[in-house]
């Protein structure tokens, strides 16, 4: 029987790190964490409401993820070298780019783990985005199951508009997968003039989970 992917060293010691941090100062709780395959290809489709979002995911997960970062990141010396080895994939500053894609289409192909965001970009408000159609290229193209994911709290921590991030508490919720069988399906029968309209389904579909899994929450929040 293979054994199952274990994490890199330095990729093994950022998380812990990381989690140790978040659960102390952010009192963190992660919550569905099984939903999420253990090795394989997988979409993690979430909200964006901070700088914290993707290492509050990545860093809870017994497996790697990859990342989208822009570019121009990677030209900064060491720090280029930190993203690169924590498995960031460069994107232009639209989320995306044909060098980009292409490494994303790779990365599922070789059975990695995604991390992408249906939003496209981190909130102002810390309230539900409308979706992008750029999530649901990649969800469509391939047949890896999507993960819907809701951050709670990660606003207040940490928004696009703080300095320094405040000892918020924080709660990460991964969903049941999201069923694409029959979108995908009909996806392949459709003209090329057809598919930007189904790009944009796809992508409402993981925020639609997501909203769901905000709604389904105590506090709602």
């Amino acid at each position: 029987m293979a054994s199952k992917p274990k994490r890199k060293l330095f990729y093994d010691i950022t998380a812990r790190s990381l989690s140790l941090f978040f659960g102390l100062y952010c009192r963190t709780s992660w919550h569905g964490r099984e939903n999420v395959p253990s090795e394989g290809s997988v979409i993690l489709a979430s909200n964006h409401a901070s700088f914290f979002d993707p290492p509050l995911i990545g860093c809870s997960l017994p497996r790697e993820i990859c990342y989208l970062a822009r570019e121009s990141l990677f030209h900064f010396g060491p720090f280029g070298k930190i993203i690169s080895a924590l498995n960031s994939i460069p994107v232009d500053r639209d989320g995306g780019g044909a060098k980009g894609l292409k490494m994303i289409f790779s990365k599922l192909k070789e059975g990695a783990g995604i991390l992408l965001f249906p939003e496209g970009t981190r909130t102002d408000t810390g309230e539900l985005l409308e979706a992008e159609p750029g999530i649901g290229l990649t969800i469509l193209k391939t047949d890896a199951p999507v993960i819907p994911v809701y951050i709670s709290g990660s606003f207040d921590a940490f928004s696009k508009n703080d300095k320094f991030p405040k000892p918020k508490k924080i709660s990460v919720h991964f969903g049941e997968q999201i069923d694409y069988n029959h979108m995908r399906s009909e996806f392949k029968k459709a003209s090329a003039s057809e598919r930007k309209e189904f790009y944009l389904k796809a992508a409402q579909k993981s925020m639609s989970a997501i909203a769901e899994i905000k709604a389904s929450l105590p506090d709602n929040t």
